[in-house]
């Protein structure tokens, strides 16, 4: 290779392309500005030029879900500058380790971007604004509270005089911080709390972002690889010499765990992978199947010795004495994340030892630190550029399995930039899937119908036990049993059994973890409701204490669905509720199911109360990707093994909903307050629960396991 660009050089280069990479660099504490003047760091948060331009940096990632924009806005409410001037940038993670990690967690997951950053980016604006003040006052020799700030302008309210924010910004920056700042009460909120036009949306429609597969820079080169087909498999031997003699290959790598080719671009590296014989050695999961794995989690199911997540009464001599007992069993499929855009990572090895990453990811943080194992090299010489993601789901929050390959590959060629990218069909075929549940469910009813005993047991692979094996508890994983350990509904006798069964197909965070869940509670307390002879929303409030803010949800639907009115002819509802990630959530459905069986999801009427709301039009956006996002798992997805392997390859086989099949979603918001809820995840958790409930109420048919396409609904 005779490709090396040195740093200088690269960012010449860099800039002469138009700046294409912007979203990749981050601003050091003081940059240039036109006419020689420096941009203010205020504090790690906000940056203000001398012509009050606001740029406020951004710890989360943006994957379209808005955090970007609704975190701004949160610092911009309590810093009262002017939004219109107001820009947003990804904070550095090189930076954020050598300060200390100054700005908190970088993983975006959960729904957790706002909720569980918002107190202290608040306080960075609060803190922030009071600095700006107290700068203007030392100059003007006045008290500081005689000073008011509004929209970027600092004003002395006894003479009227006034001082922008870029004007004192570094006076201000030279100030030593308040140790105590007051935040506003929403209810003054002026800038948090409304529907402003997002940051990222004006370049998104012109194009402009750099996504991880848009990376690119001079001199790069493309890898492709292929991994083993069987889970924890490895390269036994390859033979590339057909592929060696290939037009534009530069270098193939056979790793432990994968096989890569190096070429001057990624379809030539893709075609050329192709042609290299790798045998692989399978070991010992060869022979797995979709049938062994069920086999597996059905004899968990039936071990006498499982740990218990939740113990309340006596379910079994409540059981035994109730005047009738309802059991059922409900499954569900592993699930691949399906990103649009696949796995990607683009590593340059600076001739100065120094490492840079361009890459998708959740976790800027955690990108760094794979990235730094990967290469040998202490964290403070790496640094990760976070670029705009095409889709997370939770495959880019956990393993960075793309990172430590990217940055392997290009550790093989020094001083040239390489652009490693999975294909689709690796990317479907070398996840970490929703883990395939089990779960079988006992409940009792007193002569009145009313629920007094239920006992679930639930077999599922643990994504602690893969992912952070230090958290699970007494052999318990919370993520496969939420919604059951913690039941929302007052039922005196309660027990939770949990058989941990992790086979060999890795599995990892799939958007709202354990969701399964809420299916099999929701339908199986429908199921409830009818053997009780009583109407499904009023069977679940009479569980429901009065000040239960999952009774208020559940209300707010019913009213907005018209619960209580017959529905157009050949249209049949459904109801779930749910609360998870911060939020309470409750759903109706519409469908319809023709004479061939096919179903017709016409209606989501789905309310939630998330305490807060910082950026309304934001919060309906995601719970209308939440019910796009979950219909196709609901209607025909699902991973299948054989021979150790996942059977789907790409989106002929795992397949996407369409344009024509997504419903109507009327959001209803109901914020109390008092509390910060997330939007990312909770309005999955009810919707396949609410279809399929609608389902049986239009077939008598009832859906114990997933998806529709395996049943036949035909009248």
């Amino acid at each position: 290779m005779t490709t090396a660009l040195s740093r200088r050089d690269f960012l010449k280069v860099s800039a002469a392309l138009g700046g294409g990479l912007a979203l990749g660099f981050c601003l050091p504490p003081t940059v240039g500005a036109a006419g020689g003047e420096s941009a203010s760091e205020v504090n790690a948060w906000i940056v203000v030029h001398p012509d009050d331009r606001v740029v406020i940096r951004i710890a989360r990632s943006e994957m379209g879900q808005g955090t970007y924009t609704a975190l701004a806005q949160l610092v911009a409410e309590e810093l009262d500058c002017d939004w219109a001037k107001v820009s947003a940038e990804f904070a550095s993670p090189n930076e954020h380790i050598r300060r200390q990690r100054v700005w908190g967690s970088m993983s975006t997951g959960g729904s957790m971007g706002v909720r569980s950053s918002q107190d202290y980016v608040r306080r960075a604006g609060a803190s922030a604004r009071h600095l700006l003040i107290e700068a203007a006052a030392a100059r003007w020799q006045v008290p500081a509270s005689e000073c008011r700030a509004v929209a970027g302008v600092i004003t002395h309210v006894p003479s009227a005089r006034t001082l922008r924010y870029g004007q004192v910004a570094a006076e201000a920056a030279r100030l030593t911080p308040p140790v105590e700042v007051k935040l506003r009460d929403a209810r003054d909120w002026k800038i948090a709390g409304r529907s402003l036009p997002r940051l990222d949306i004006p370049d998104k429609v012109l194009g402009k972002p750099v996504f991880g597969v848009d990376v690119s820079l001079p001199g790069m080169l493309h890898a492709s690889i292929a991994q083993c087909p069987v889970f924890g498999g490895r390269v036994r031997r390859i033979d590339a010499s057909a592929a060696q003699a290939m037009r534009g290959v530069k270098k193939i790598l056979r790793e432990e765990n994968f096989v890569a080719v190096v070429a001057d671009s990624w379809w030539r590296a893709n075609q050329a992978l192709k042609k290299v014989t790798i045998d692989w050695d399978s070991g010992e999961h060869a022979l797995a199947s979709s049938e062994t794995i069920s086999a597996m989690l059905r004899a968990g199911l039936d071990d006498p010795a499982l740990p218990q997540a939740r113990t309340l009464g006596d379910s079994a001599a409540a059981l035994a004495s109730a005047a009738k007992v309802v059991e059922a069993e409900y499954q569900s499929p592993y699930l691949n994340h399906a990103t649009m855009e696949p796995q990607t990572c683009t590593a340059w090895f600076r001739p100065d030892g120094f490492l840079e990453v361009w890459t998708s990811t959740q976790n800027g943080e955690a990108s760094m630190s794979a990235a730094a194992a990967a290469a040998g090299l202490p964290l403070d010489r790496v640094e990760v550029h976070k670029m705009m993601l095409g889709g997370g789901f939770g495959r880019r929050g956990g393993p960075q399995d793309f990172v430590t390959q990217g940055v392997t590959i290009a550790k093989a060629l020094p001083g040239v930039p390489v652009k490693m990218m999975w294909s689709r069909e690796e990317d479907m075929q070398h996840g970490f899937y929703r883990p395939a549940s089990l779960v079988r469910l006992k409940a009792g009813l007193d002569a009145q119908g009313r629920l007094v005993a239920l006992h679930t047991r639930i077999a599922c692979p643990s994504i602690l036990n893969v992912l952070m094996p230090g958290s699970l508890k007494d052999g318990i994983d919370f993520t496969a049993v939420r919604s059951f350990s913690d039941l929302p509904y007052a039922v005196a006798n309660q027990r939770v059994d949990y058989a941990l069964r992790n086979g060999h197909v890795p599995v990892g965070f799939w958007r709202a973890p354990g969701q399964q869940n809420v299916f099999y509670r929701e339908s199986f307390i429908d199921e409830l409701a009818i053997a009780a002879g009583k109407d499904s929303l009023a069977y679940r409030l009479a569980m429901l204490k009065a000040d239960d803010k999952n009774r208020l949800v559940l209300e707010a639907v019913a009213r907005a669905a018209a619960w209580d009115k017959p529905t157009a002819p050949g249209v049949y509802r459904g109801l779930a509720m749910a609360d998870g990630f911060g939020s309470y959530t409750a759903m109706v459905a519409e469908v319809s199911v023709d004479a061939q069986g096919q179903v017709k999801v016409r209606r989501i009427v789905v309310a939630i109360d998330s305490g807060h709301v910082v950026h309304p039009d934001n919060c309906r956006a995601q719970a209308e990707s939440n019910v796009v996002y979950g219909l196709g798992s609901l209607l025909y997805q699902e991973n299948k093994v054989k021979n150790g392997r996942i059977v789907e390859s790409n989106f002929h086989d795992f397949r996407l909903p369409r344009i024509h099949e997504m419903p109507q979603v009327d959001t209803v918001l109901v914020p109390t307050g008092g509390f910060w809820g997330g939007h990312g995840e909770p309005a999955i958790l009810p919707l396949a629960a609410a279809v399929c409930n609608a389902i049986f109420a239009a077939t008598g048919k009832r859906i114990r396991s997933l998806p529709l396409s395996l049943h036949n609904l035909r009248s």
